[in-house]
């Protein structure tokens, strides 16, 4: 938010932001307490800044009362969103919506998703509360990527919280109130609905995944932003014994807060046609920086990184060398663009 605003009052909506179903996802226990995105904003704010609250929409049917027209909560969330500072949306599935087929007997049928995009109902939900013109937040709930275009576009900041558990909401408020800081890294890509994935039955991997992805993602494997200010400037690769190598790699701590942020290193052998389109995860580490202190962080590389697997499935090392990537995220022009930061690259001969 810009430098100065004053926050007094905070717009909480969607079906999500007060479901306690949608801590849980899939596989899971009771918790001992539940705590939704509502509570957790409720607990951390006490009487300091006035809390709204509105359903907005119904998760994924376009009416939340059966008798009453469509879009039956949207005037509810425009009321709450014009008379915020803040609004925060929360959107996003759950595991009647996104787990094995026959799960539930709604009208998605549950199992494999059609698309990549959230339920019409919230779609609509969101493209009002934007056309208000307040900052927002978006909160996503899912346990697999969703295409979040119009939020990246449009919202202020976009916080994948996946199923956070029964006390997500607390640790979620904590987030959000600076308390603590957002550290995680994206362990799938997030695709954009508009480019065509190949057939689920395709095995030849050719546009899936980000080691063999053709099309800009809208958010990259390994993508992640935090609160502080981490910066990779310097990459210096070594061999080791048995085929490893170590990277040494210079990080500083530019901003003011302190960081606790994962470092990645990728590979790309060279001179190979069975190596993977794009270079692929070989390292990370997590680091911990106070505000403006800098370390040069070394981590070992396995011998593996530098095989490839030919057409009989059997590992082995081919090629020229290697190209070695470090940094906070994918060596990709979209996390580049996100983050403002380049990986670092060394050839490895």
């Amino acid at each position: 938010l810009p430098d100065g605003t004053v926050i007094r009052r905070i717009g909480v909506i969607g079906h999500n932001a007060d479901d306690p179903g949608v801590l849980v996802g899939n596989y899971h226990g009771t918790p001992s307490r539940g705590v939704t995105v509502v509570e957790g904003l409720e607990e951390r704010l006490g009487d300091k800044v006035r809390l709204f609250y509105a359903k907005g929409c119904h998760k994924f049917l376009d009416r939340e009362e059966p008798l009453a027209q469509k879009d039956d909560r949207i005037a509810e969330a425009l009321t709450v969103a014009e008379h915020s500072d803040l609004v925060i949306v929360c959107v996003g599935l759950d595991e009647t919506l996104e787990g094995e087929e026959g799960d539930t007997g709604n009208a998605y049928a549950s199992g494999d998703k059609e698309d990549l995009l959230l339920p019409l109902s919230q779609r609509r939900l969101m493209q009002a509360v934007f056309s208000v013109g307040k900052p927002v937040i978006v909160l996503n709930f899912t346990g697999s990527a969703i295409d979040l275009t119009n939020s990246d576009e449009r919202a202020a900041a976009v916080l994948q919280c996946w199923y956070p558990g029964g006390r997500g909401g607390e640790a979620i408020a904590k987030i959000l109130m600076g308390d603590a800081a957002p550290s995680g890294k994206l362990p799938v890509t997030f695709y954009r609905n508009e480019d065509p994935l190949p057939e689920f039955t395709d095995y030849s991997m050719k546009g899936r995944t980000y080691r063999y992805l053709e099309n800009e993602p809208l958010y990259p494997f390994g993508y992640g932003l935090t609160y502080g200010a981490a910066e990779a400037e310097d990459l210096q690769v070594f061999k080791k014994e048995e085929g490893t190598a170590v990277a040494k790699i210079r990080v500083k701590n530019a901003g003011s807060c302190p960081v606790s942020d994962v470092l990645q290193v990728y590979v790309k052998v060279k001179g190979t046609e069975l190596e993977c389109r794009n270079p692929k995860l070989a390292a990370f580490q997590r680091i911990h920086m106070l505000p403006g202190s800098e370390e040069t962080v070394e981590i070992v590389i396995p011998e593996r990184a530098f095989t490839v697997i030919n057409e009989d499935g059997i590992r082995m090392h081919e090629g020229s060398g290697a190209e070695i990537f470090a940094g906070f995220g994918q060596p990709d022009a979209r996390t580049e663009e996100l983050t403002g930061h380049a990986a670092l690259r060394a050839d490895l001969p």
